[in-house]
């Protein structure tokens, strides 16, 4: 057994010990490195064996499933990540065609559309209550807007006393919102125009004229 032994360490000078458990090398080598320096490893263990007292064969067929296993992770990364570039392609795609689009996003400006300062908010559950208060940049109450009852989702309003004034933009405004007396959550939104769209990284990022870079995936909606 030791001509075997010293036989077995000479061939195999230079392997990792980690390879003898295929399924941990896989953080220290490529998949592809870890499965010939392995079969190089099972093939000189085999040649050198006891014939007297040969490898279990339940022991080899664990072994060969290990490497198989590696070397199925290793393809299946290669083809998600071939995915995810494919994704990231059509999501630029759309992404071009709102260039120059209004879209709806959470913030609590509000807009000057057709000389009308509008904003919207969307509500979790109806509500019996909905009062609307108009800022000014300076975080100043300007006015106040009694909406009454509104029902769950999107709700758009208008500031009537915001008609033609081109500070309207700057302005900001808070919700509150009620049913009986349980207060709701409202959230403002706002509108914002696509100036142009980055698909560097791994995501697409829209560069919105007010609101500078935002990620796709927090646009709520298209206007």
């Amino acid at each position: 057994m030791s001509t075997v032994t010293a036989s077995i360490s000479a061939a195999t000078s230079g392997i990792p010990s980690s390879l003898t458990n295929p399924a941990s090398s896989i953080t220290a080598t490529t998949a592809k490195e870890a499965g010939e320096r392995f079969l190089k490893l099972l093939v000189t263990q085999l040649q050198n064996q006891d014939p007297m007292n040969p490898v279990d064969n339940a022991q080899m067929t664990s072994q060969m499933a290990q490497i198989s296993t590696v070397s199925g992770i290793e393809k299946l990364n290669v083809t998600v990540e071939g995915l995810n570039s494919q994704f990231v392609q059509m999501q630029a795609l759309q992404g071009a065609s709102l260039v120059g689009k209004d879209v709806i996003l959470k913030g609590d400006k509000l807009s000057l559309v057709d000389g009308k300062a509008v904003g919207a908010f969307e509500l979790d559950a109806p509500a019996d209550r909905v009062k609307v208060e108009v800022l000014s940049a300076a975080g100043q109450l300007v006015d106040t807007l009694v909406l009454g009852a509104k029902a769950s989702g999107r709700q758009d309003f208008e500031w009537p006393a915001g008609a033609g004034r081109s500070d309207a933009a700057g302005m900001r405004f808070r919700v509150t919102a009620s049913s009986g007396s349980t207060a709701l959550t409202a959230t403002p939104l706002m509108r914002d125009r696509v100036d142009a769209v980055n698909t560097s990284g791994k995501s697409l990022t829209l560069e919105l004229e007010r609101s500078g870079h935002v990620a796709y995936s927090e646009i709520s909606a298209l206007d």
